[in-house]
């Protein structure tokens, strides 16, 4: 086996249609929606062959590939049994140069006219859809990296929905110089963030000067500065793109955000009154407009934060799917009339037609549905080892069957842990978990027991 791969069980049938799923497993449920549109489509069975970067013990997936360009080098230092976070823009440019990657797609090829890539989200790094016949299901890679520039979203967005005071330095030392000034008129602190940056990285809330340099030390490039809001809320919106003038918002949910600025997780519906999420429906059908005027095409995301007066203000987009996208698509599932499109569906449409079908249903910003979600997530901040492996659930769809029927007041799946006696590299998603209940609070009590469970697999 390539000293790239981790694990491999790929088979292929003449009589399937196959399609690539390629991003973190954390997502790989998403593929099941999708079917829907491909069986359509193709008039076979529909099959996904899934490329992932997570490094587990074990896999309990059909169809999937292991890989990453990082697992020769870290098994040699840290030993066979390690897990580690691949960099997705690594992770892609290996995956579009891969020889088993190519042979597979020669061999899907040779029964299918077309193959589609369905990535959790478009890289430039990613060009196998240069090969004939295959082609990105998804936001056209360099505008949605682009798009995922802070500094490039806070200029496009400036003069259309409300955003925090802002400045874009070009480098270090520019940053330094300017946050000298901002400091005493920004009292509550300054947001210093490279353009690129997810969940907490790459980011600091900052004082005064000195905690930039210690921060990002010799690390010379451009920068955003946000002034730093106290604020109570931290909701983030879901939606989809067709064109300029149809945009879908699947809802709002609320983030939990430790340390000012790392996500570990959401929960649904928000608990925001309704003419606060009536208002993050019209700012976020703004951002879709906006993008969708440059040609963005799927699903995104918009992150916002609401201060102690009630005012709302925007603080990124994530032109990519979020981590809470596959747990929107069960929710909706159990909300919306029979038949309505997923959100899968909906990007399906809105890359290869322009548009979205007539089913599409949008969710009311009011939406009750009687049950909510939770999601936690456990990213290690140091080198850790683990101690034994908790259960792969594969079930989480069924669960939010269960609870919104009220066939069970609650319930959980525990998702992607990493295995027993593993090393685990800082930065790596060490598990999560799903909670499904008829209240916040069993929401909230239930994730607190998994958060447990997941530290409790953790060595002392």
């Amino acid at each position: 086996m390539d000293d790239s791969i981790s694990f491999s069980n790929f088979s292929l049938s003449a009589s399937r249609y196959y399609f690539f799923y390629i991003g973190e497993l954390k997502a790989h449920g998403l593929t099941d929606y999708l079917k829907v549109a491909l069986a359509s489509r193709s008039n076979r069975p529909v099959s996904c062959l899934a490329i992932v970067p997570d490094i587990l013990g074990k896999y309990n997936y059909e169809n999937i590939i292991a890989l990453s360009p990082l697992l020769a080098q870290n098994k040699e230092l840290y030993g066979r049994h390690v897990s580690f976070r691949t960099p997705m823009r690594q992770f892609a440019q290996t995956v579009s140069h891969h020889p088993t990657i190519i042979e597979t797609i020669k061999r899907v090829l040779s029964h299918q006219s077309e193959l589609y890539l369905f990535m959790f989200e478009s890289l430039p790094e990613m060009t196998l859809d240069r090969l004939a016949n295959v082609s990105l299901l998804g936001p056209e890679k360099r505008l949605a990296g682009q798009l995922n520039n802070k500094a490039f979203q806070f200029e496009l967005l400036q003069d259309r929905v409300p955003v925090v005071d802002f400045r874009i330095c070009a480098s270090l030392a520019e940053a330094m110089d300017i946050s000298a000034d901002l400091y005493p008129v920004w009292s509550d602190g300054i947001f210093v963030s490279r353009p690129y940056s997810a969940a907490g990285a790459a980011s600091a809330i900052t004082g005064c000067p000195q905690d930039i340099q210690e921060k990002f030390g010799d690390l010379d490039s451009a920068f955003l500065l946000t002034r730093y809001m106290e604020h109570e809320h931290d909701p983030t919106v879901l939606a989809v793109v067709a064109n300029p003038d149809e945009i879908y918002i699947a809802g709002v949910a609320d983030q939990c955000i430790e340390g000012g600025n790392r996500f570990v997780g959401s929960t649904w519906p928000s608990q925001l009154p309704c003419s606060h999420q009536e208002k993050l429906y019209h700012y976020t059908r703004e951002v879709g407009r906006a993008i969708g005027e440059l040609g963005y095409r799927g699903i995104f995301g918009c992150d916002y934060i609401v201060d102690h007066q009630g005012q709302i203000r925007f603080i990124e987009i994530n032109a990519r799917k979020q981590g809470t996208t596959l747990e929107f698509c069960h929710a909706l599932a159990q909300v919306l009339p029979a038949g309505s499109p997923s959100l899968p569906e909906l990007e399906y449409w809105a890359v290869t037609e322009n548009r979205f079908p007539d089913t599409a249903v949008e969710p009311a910003p009011d939406c009750r549905p009687g049950f909510c979600w939770g999601t936690y997530n456990h990213k290690t901040t140091d080198m850790v080892q683990t101690r034994r492996q908790l259960p792969q659930h594969r079930h989480e769809r069924e669960l939010f069957t269960r609870v919104a029927s009220r066939e069970q007041e609650q319930g959980r799946v525990l998702l992607e842990h990493v295995g027993e006696n593993r090393t685990v590299l800082p930065g790596t998603f060490l598990a999560r978990t799903v909670a499904v209940g008829c209240s916040p609070q069993a929401v909230s009590s239930t994730l607190a027991l998994a958060r447990e469970e997941i530290q409790a697999t953790i060595r002392a």
